[in-house]
């Protein structure tokens, strides 16, 4: 009989490898650092934001700008535009009455060029 792939990822054992676990429970970092890292990926979740930030790779950009490269209303990019604020992805600055937004640092290209990569990779 053959088994599944869920029965061959199955671990039978009831060992517990006490030198790996106390090692790994080491070195895992605060909950309070893994639950800001998961709302971080959160962000990066929506296909709207994910597309103003390749938008921001390229050029500073106001709102009326990224609007028209998007098709989408200027109230609903700048509802996304204050969550990528929050979350310190972008960053604004103001020139007479036009805002122009741009990223934060290069953090924000690098995490995203990881993703599309391993989204793109056969």
């Amino acid at each position: 009989m053959r088994k599944s792939v869920a029965d061959a990822a199955r671990c039978d054992c009831h060992t517990i490898h006490e030198e790996v676990v106390n090692r790994v429970r080491g070195n895992m970092p605060a909950d309070e650092s893994l639950l800001d890292l998961a709302d971080l990926f959160k962000v990066f979740s929506d296909s709207t934001r994910v597309k103003i930030l390749c938008a921001l790779f390229q050029a500073e950009m106001c709102v009326c700008d990224i609007a028209v490269i998007l098709g989408m209303t200027k109230s609903s990019i700048s509802h996304q535009l204050r969550v990528l604020k929050q979350t310190k992805l972008v960053k604004y600055r103001r020139d007479g009455k036009v805002v122009y937004y741009s990223l934060a640092d290069d953090h924000v290209k690098t995490v995203f060029d990881q993703g599309f990569v391993h989204v793109t990779e056969g």
